[in-house]
């Protein structure tokens, strides 16, 4: 009977932690790394048995059984913003026209008719939000829709921005802004321009964008709330309802700051655990390359066949003469390749840099591609182009295993000279090897933290327990500025009556010198 018994509540135990879970998960920006980081997280969340519905613009094709994927593809329209951005045709010197655009992706995103469909559907129910933070806050109202926890996903290194959704704002003094690449100590000046970037945002946030992204909450999102016989929640109550954050990096990526409870790193979660094999030609080319091999990809956006045609044969010159073979993903036939070099319009970027041939990857610098470097250990010579990937080069050449250089028509000869010096001074592989030590050394996978700390905030109701109570003191009492007003006023209260007892005094010794005459 006993052991009936033990078997019984063995299954049970093990039934109830492996329960599937229906949970959201959005992703809507049309930029391909970020369409990575969000299947990969849908992924994970299917190899531990829940139901996902999907909202990305890059739908995989053949789903898994348990996946809905909403198609919002037609958010790279709002790409036509960005193109008119890199054509000067978007003055971006006007903080509100870059955010508006943000706020048109959203809107977008939601008034699509898959994501409509569902959200219309008022017997959907999810037991979580998954949703990627990107400086627009109106997508926790998806949470307020459904009743149920949100979890932020944030991209970039932890900033101020980013904690003081769950927690307090970040001391300038001290830490980066996430669009700073510099490292602590710093100067007076670094010091004096992150105070100064906070308060001027932190201006713009309560001056303008709060209230528009409320009205965007309260116009895209309260119709869906109502139509569910429910009031529309205060946006404060919405906004500040987090459960969790999960973000996109780790110590050897990023800074060591402090964190509150509910922040997760989980930082390279993206890379398979078991590397695929490489193909039989790569496999054999990085094989036989003893005295080692450079990969070169300039990732997706920009393409290595539209470079100038300078710079085309002037890499292939410099290649020529080194004695290392060169892989270059390259998106077309080029004649007449020097012997050393080799073309591959599609290359498995994480087998390449998992061979242990591999000594130096070229890179443009994305999110993606400066994690799997700290991740194989490998130096990097970077030559960034869009957005993050200028911060993310800096970062990398603070931490000592990069050479950053400079796109340009003339950049051939300090091109050649980062690759001399990086493949001649053994301190960039040191230090490129010495941090993937330490993104390593992690008790748990980050895959597997991002699946428990997932299903521990649908468990546990939202996670109450680990909400920083900083959020719900008020400013003045987080500051003492009502101690400082009591002090203050207790210093007024005594100057007066010292000042009314000097006063009674002269008084007084004024009536006994009268009366003495």
């Amino acid at each position: 009977m006993v052991k009936w018994l033990n078997l019984f509540v063995t299954i049970a135990v093990f039934s109830s932690i492996s329960d599937a879970y229906k949970i959201l998960v959005i992703f809507p920006l049309p930029s391909r790394s970020h369409g990575i980081l969000g299947v990969n997280v849908v992924n994970h969340l299917l190899q531990a048995g829940h139901e996902i519905t999907y909202i990305t613009p890059f739908p995989v094709k053949d789903p898994h059984p348990n996946l809905q994927q909403l198609d919002v593809s037609d958010n790279f329209d709002i790409m036509d913003d960005v193109k008119r951005i890199m054509n000067n045709e978007i003055d971006l010197s006007n903080p509100i026209t870059m955010f508006q655009i943000i706020i048109d992706l959203f809107t977008k995103t939601v008034h699509d008719p898959n994501v409509v469909k569902v959200f219309n559907d008022t017997n959907q129910k999810f037991d979580a939000v998954v949703a990627e933070w990107m400086f627009i806050d109106s997508y926790a109202g998806i949470a307020a829709i459904f009743d149920c926890p949100l979890i932020w996903f944030s991209t970039v290194d932890p900033d101020w921005i980013v904690l003081s959704l769950i927690d307090e704002s970040t001391n300038p003094a001290y830490v980066p802004d996430s669009l700073s690449s510099t490292i602590p100590p710093f100067s007076f000046e670094e010091r004096v321009t992150g105070l100064f970037i906070q308060i001027v945002y932190s201006a713009f946030q309560y001056l303008y964008w709060d209230g528009v992204v409320e009205d965007s909450f309260r116009n895209v999102i309260g119709p869906y709330i109502i139509m569910r016989g429910k009031e529309i929640p205060s946006f404060y109550d919405v906004n500040y309802n987090v459960s969790l954050f999960l973000g996109n990096s780790h110590v050897s990526l990023g800074q060591p700051i402090r964190l509150p409870q509910n922040y997760i790193p989980i930082g390279g979660y993206h890379i398979e655990t078991k590397v695929k094999p490489l193909p039989n030609d790569l496999q054999k080319l990085l094989d036989s390359a003893k005295n080692g091999l450079i990969y070169f990809s300039l990732g997706s956006n920009l393409k290595s066949k539209d470079l100038p045609d300078n710079l085309k044969f002037g890499f292939l010159k410099i290649f020529s003469e080194l004695k290392q073979t060169v892989l270059w993903k390259f998106e077309e036939a080029i004649p007449d390749l020097p012997k050393n070099v080799h073309i591959v319009s599609w290359a498995p970027q994480s087998s390449i840099l998992a061979h242990p041939n591999c000594i130096l990857f070229i890179t443009h610098g994305g999110m993606l591609s400066t994690t799997e470097t700290v991740h194989f250990g490998k130096p990097i010579i970077g030559i960034p182009v869009f957005g993050d990937q200028f911060i993310n080069i800096e970062r990398a050449v603070n931490r000592g295993f990069a050479i950053k250089v400079t796109l340009s028509y003339t950049m051939l000869d300090e091109f050649k000279a980062a690759i001399d010096e990086v493949l001649s001074n053994p301190k960039y592989k040191n230090k490129a090897k010495e941090l993937s030590a330490i993104y390593h050394d992690r008790p748990t996978p980050p895959a597997k933290e991002l699946v428990h700390w997932v299903e521990h905030v649908i468990r546990t109701g939202g996670a109450p327990h680990l909400r920083s109570p900083a959020l719900h003191v008020p400013f003045y009492k987080k500051y003492y500025l009502d101690l400082l007003a009591l002090i203050v006023a207790i210093i007024l209260v005594l100057l007066v009556a010292v000042k009314l007892l000097l006063r009674v005094f002269r008084t007084n010794k004024k009536d006994l010198k009268k009366k003495n005459k």
